[in-house]
């Protein structure tokens, strides 16, 4: 049994990284370790996220895959929830969640069958009541934002983010020079979605 670890933040301007020690401490108080860390700036909201389908693809039948909370692995929508949670399945991948203790027996193989089953069935229920917890929070604070800036537009207050005119023009030009958007993601810190924006004015 390998734990593989996946750490997750939405935005280019949050740390990914945050929850590092406590992943470690968890690990290390069950005499375990972590064999592999997959980190990445990317919505929770998205399916598409590279990293958390290279450890899907790294990982091997009874492995676990260890995040602080449910909701760094999905604030997706049901649909997406079920496509992802095929991929666990089929790949019989364990999901171990420091906010859910119902998961943390996932985390050993002292147990015996009936009890693993048992465990993985009331884990199971507790996971799709997490997720479907996380997408609601996502689609109330999506909501309340949406509602602010239309108050804000009325009272003429709201301006927008303003635009980093100096890190556009860089990845502009190393758009031009074929670099790949992983490599200006790793050399700028953007998201790929303003790389995207980049690239689209360039077309």
């Amino acid at each position: 049994m390998f734990v593989r670890a996946y750490l997750r933040a939405s935005t280019s301007e949050q740390d990914a990284e945050r929850a590092r020690a406590q992943l470690e401490a968890f690990v290390a108080e069950r005499g375990l370790h972590i064999a592999s860390w997959y980190v990445e700036n990317e919505s929770g909201s998205k399916l598409t996220r590279p990293e958390l389908f290279r450890l899907l693809k790294d990982a091997r039948p009874g492995d676990v895959l260890l995040v602080e909370q449910v909701d760094r692995l999905s604030r997706l929508t049901a649909d997406d929830w079920e496509r992802l949670k095929g991929e666990l399945t089929s790949r019989r991948v364990r999901v171990v969640a420091l906010d859910l203790p119902t998961s943390w027996m996932m985390a050993t193989t002292n147990t015996d069958a009936f009890t693993a089953r048992m465990f993985e069935a009331v884990n199971g229920m507790m996971l799709d009541v997490l997720a479907a917890v996380a997408r609601k929070d996502y689609e109330d604070r999506r909501r309340r934002q949406a509602e602010g800036q239309l108050k804000a537009k009325a009272e003429g207050r709201y301006k927008g983010r303003p635009e980093d005119m100096e890190r556009n023009a860089s990845i502009a030009a190393m758009l031009g020079k074929g670099l790949s958007w992983s490599q200006i993601q790793a050399a700028t810190g953007c998201s790929r979605a303003t790389i995207a924006k980049i690239a689209k004015r360039a077309a």
